[in-house]
């Protein structure tokens, strides 16, 4: 049986085709030094011969491991370089492996809990997951996913105690969400000098005490005690870069806050401040 016609080289689209990458890819490889460029022939085509199509498969398989091509070109070389990339390359794909777990493991609680609230970290979300349907407000987990990206799992977890006081107690979640709307109306058409100002901070103050008395009759800090205890267990939860400065947020965040809004928050920071000093505060609420 006669064999088909053999090519003594081919073009580089043939080439590409058979390695599994494209003409543009080889390309880049001649540029770089990786792949020496054949000659070309009568139709100042290049043509590429046997040895080229064997270094072109080792990239190609070397690049799919996930090897840079600074590195492909080391190990070409044979420099003793190219071990070291090896273990950095090692380190990565562990990291990535890591990260992909992670990531189904966010998808497993969504599932799970069947809301936003699987998408916060584990530590927030078994500690709220008992709560019943829509007693947790859609502006509530907003609230805690900014608490978790400024403070961390930790920080979003001692928040939680707030919300759960919220769902368990109707006239402290009614007195919220009257504040609520009454700081909404704190717009541009309102002086920062105007005297309700003062009045809706102090009643806001009232409220964050009123809330921490709940919260400290509730049982709920000796559940946080234990989480703070185990501190150091869930540091490796936060993502890289999870946590700033209170600043920092203050600087990065659009609030959108009037000029009486903000001076209704900086009154009631100090308001809270004031009333911590005299000892009638937990100053956890914040």
């Amino acid at each position: 049986m006669p064999l088909p016609a053999i090519p003594r080289r081919v073009k580089i689209g043939d080439a590409a085709a058979f390695a599994g990458t494209t003409p543009r890819a080889i390309r880049h490889y001649h540029a770089i030094g990786l792949l020496a460029e054949p000659e070309r022939g009568s139709d100042d085509r290049r043509r590429y011969g046997y040895d080229d199509m064997i270094r072109l498969l080792w990239i190609r398989r070397m690049a799919d491991a996930g090897i840079s091509l600074d590195d492909i070109h080391a190990a070409f070389e044979g420099t003793t370089g190219i071990e070291r990339s090896l273990a950095r390359l090692e380190q990565s794909l562990a990291s990535k492996a890591a990260a992909i777990e992670a990531q189904r493991a966010a998808v497993n609680r969504l599932r799970e809990v069947g809301s936003p609230l699987g998408l916060l970290s584990p530590l927030v979300t078994d500690r709220l997951r008992d709560l019943s349907p829509g007693a947790l407000r859609s502006a509530d987990l907003d609230t805690l996913l900014v608490t978790e990206r400024v403070f961390g799992p930790l920080g979003a977890a001692t928040q939680a105690d707030r919300f759960i006081v919220l769902a368990n107690h109707r006239e402290l979640r009614a007195e919220e969400d009257r504040l609520a709307e009454a700081e909404a109306a704190l717009d541009d058409a309102m002086s920062p000098d105007d005297p309700r100002i003062e009045d809706l901070a102090a009643q806001r103050c009232d409220h964050e005490i009123a809330l921490a008395a709940a919260i400290e009759g509730s049982g709920l800090e000796e559940a946080l005690n234990v989480l703070l205890d185990q501190e150091g267990e869930h540091t490796g939860e936060e993502e890289d870069g999870a946590r700033m400065s209170v600043m920092e947020a203050v600087g990065k965040m659009p609030y959108d806050f009037s000029p009486a809004r903000v001076r209704y928050e900086e009154r009631v920071i100090e308001l809270l401040h004031s009333a911590d000093q005299d000892g009638h505060r937990d100053p956890r609420t914040c």
